[in-house]
């Protein structure tokens, strides 16, 4: 690993697995929840666990620039914009809509940690998703290494099964929010045969997210038989939409437990599994949430 990147991990730490004592739920439920959104004060999650393995063959291919895309709140580019200053890298974030006439609190931090900003169409940017490896074309364009969408790139499933190997419990179903699918392919990579992964799409009509799971799991030699299931149903009315039954949920669930949620990742998982518990669904066994962090776009909500 390179020695930058050493530097860097080294101030990370992986965030605690606590037990969910919560009246809303059945007596008995075993619901534990990985604290990843304790992992560091600014790259919380699963961003850095996505980056770590990225940036370190950018550094090692000697690249100082480093390119990649996502919204107008993108928790991905908010961790890329920080690890790039801390790395001394150079960072380009291509925006999806126009530009606003204020930048909202997220724009902000990219821009105070130096991230150039590029603002695109949606059509532009739905073809920029169909750009996977580190030498497409956006990277040659910019002059720079390119990482897709959220950090969906096969280098960052190893991060991602770091993450699981950290919990310090035995469980039955590890569950997460799911979004472009790599945090959930780096999951499933990292389970034994009586594990069971569960992925709630947190955007609309995800069920691309399949295949692109199956294409990511191929890329490490593991079965894409690994009992795992994507569910459609919770995501509100697609990516970053929310209602008032979410935000009474997720306010409700921090008054119990003092866990802050985000309403488009974390706040989606969390509804999903009590609903699914509290209708007997997931009965006798031990679950383990991963919470991914995201809370840096609340700011802005």
């Amino acid at each position: 690993m390179h020695p930058n990147i050493v530097t860097l991990n080294s101030k990370f730490r992986p965030g605690p697995t606590i037990r969910i004592d919560d009246p809303a739920l059945p007596h008995g439920t075993d619901l534990w929840i990985k604290r990843e959104d304790l992992l560091h004060p600014v790259i919380s999650g699963n961003k850095w666990r996505k980056l770590k393995y990225i940036l370190d063959h950018a550094l090692k291919l000697g690249y100082r620039n480093i390119i990649s895309m996502g919204g107008a709140y993108s928790n991905h580019l908010h961790a890329l914009a920080f690890a790039g200053r801390e790395l001394g890298l150079a960072t380009t974030g291509i925006i999806r809509g126009e530009r606003p006439e204020q930048p909202n609190t997220t724009m902000k931090d990219l821009q105070n940690w130096g991230m150039t900003l590029h603002f695109v169409s949606r059509t532009t940017f739905r073809k920029l998703r169909e750009c996977k490896q580190w030498d497409s074309e956006p990277g040659q364009k910019y002059r720079g290494y390119w990482i897709p969408e959220g950090g969906s790139s096969p280098l960052a499933l190893a991060g991602i099964t770091e993450m699981v190997n950290d919990i310090p419990i035995e469980f039955q179903t590890i569950a997460l929010a799911c979004g472009t699918g790599v945090t959930l392919a780096g999951t499933i990579s990292a389970l034994v045969s009586d594990q069971f992964a569960l992925g709630f799409a947190v955007l609309k009509g995800a069920g691309f997210l399949e295949k692109e799971v199956e294409n990511l799991l191929r890329t490490t030699g593991k079965s894409v038989s690994q009992p795992a299931e994507i569910l459609l149903d919770y995501h509100f009315g697609g990516f970053a939409k929310r209602n008032q039954k979410l935000i009474r949920f997720m306010t409700d669930f921090e008054r119990r437990n003092n866990i802050p949620l985000d309403p488009v990742y974390t706040g989606k998982l969390m509804y999903g599994l009590y609903h699914l518990i509290n209708n007997q669904k997931l009965k006798n066994q031990r679950i383990v949430a991963i919470h991914t962090g995201g809370l840096q776009a609340n700011r802005s909500y």
